[in-house]
């Protein structure tokens, strides 16, 4: 039984994160899953102080190796984990994120089902009194509802809870090593994959949590961020003759606002749909802020 598992190289990027990398790491030694059947690569993107000590404290308890490589982004981390990485699965995950007991279990499960299949899991917010990391899982999970409503044709899901089969990630490119920014590297891919021909499948059981604290501040930073991410993304899709992206309708965004209302309990319900239209002007703002410093950058080189 224990041998028809398959085997999984979870990779984490990190980055000046010592002290969420440390409770990361210790939720994968808590995966109920047989340690020969999984590895885990800590990819270091060009720490001040890289995360050695984090790593070596935890190395006689999990099967860890720390690799290192120049500032570049966390789109060219996961690509030097995956280039490592033994097995037949590669399993993504951040260093803000605590993975559930069951993740690989829940992950294998559906991979000995669709075996060919990029699989992404749920991502539950772990900062339920946050009102500004609330209102961003409202807003991925209002993405996935709306990307992935048929969730065995999938066309989105997020790096931090997401698994490839190794050979078919190889066979695409991993991910898109000009993408500097910690935003869209993710979509990209999954759109690549999916213009390949190779399908995505949701597995609503193979949990993480997230736990990014944000201030109005870094919540405008985020999704100003995400944006200039998204830059690379159409420069991408153009590069691939992919075509041009069709903007969203009226009523995605009018259901987005609407969001809100399916919570219970929380933040209050105006706020966080105030906090959504915000995410959506700030998205713009970064999206026009990236293609005319891109602009700028070519007048004068």
């Amino acid at each position: 039984m224990r041998c028809s598992l398959p085997t999984f190289s979870v990779i984490v990027p990190t980055f000046g994160r010592p002290t969420q990398l440390a409770t990361c790491l210790e939720a994968l030694r808590q995966l109920d899953y047989p340690q020969d059947r999984f590895e885990v690569l800590v990819v270091d993107d060009g720490s001040e102080r890289p995360p050695e000590a984090t790593v070596a404290a935890i190395q006689d308890r999990l099967n860890i190796r720390l690799v290192m490589q120049a500032h570049a982004g966390p789109a060219t981390a996961r690509n030097t984990g995956a280039a490592q990485g033994r097995g037949e699965i590669l399993a993504f995950t951040d260093d803000d994120c605590t993975a559930d007991a069951g993740w690989l279990r829940a992950l294998a499960a559906r991979a000995s089902r669709e075996p060919h299949c990029a699989i992404g899991g749920q991502t539950r917010n772990l900062l339920v009194g946050d009102v500004f990391a609330t209102a961003s899982q409202l807003l991925i999970e209002y993405l996935y509802g709306y990307y992935n409503a048929d969730q065995n044709h999938a066309r989105f899901f997020a790096s931090n809870n997401l698994a490839v089969p190794a050979d078919g990630f190889r066979a695409v490119g991993g991910f898109d090593p000009t993408t500097p920014l910690a935003a869209g590297e993710d979509r990209e891919f999954c759109d690549r994959w999916v213009q390949r021909g190779y399908r995505m499948t949701y597995a609503r059981d193979a949990v993480v949590c997230h736990a990014h604290a944000l201030s109005l501040r870094g919540f405008w930073r985020q999704h100003f961020t995400y944006c200039r991410g998204a830059y690379y993304f159409h420069r991408a899709r153009k590069r691939r003759q992919a075509g041009p992206m069709s903007p969203e309708p009226p009523r995605f965004y009018l259901d987005l606002l609407r969001q809100p209302l399916s919570q219970r309990s929380g933040p209050s319900k105006p706020l966080l749909a105030g906090l959504l239209a915000l995410s959506q002007v700030a998205n713009a703002a970064g999206f026009l802020f990236e293609r005319q410093a891109q602009r700028e950058r070519r007048r004068r080189g």
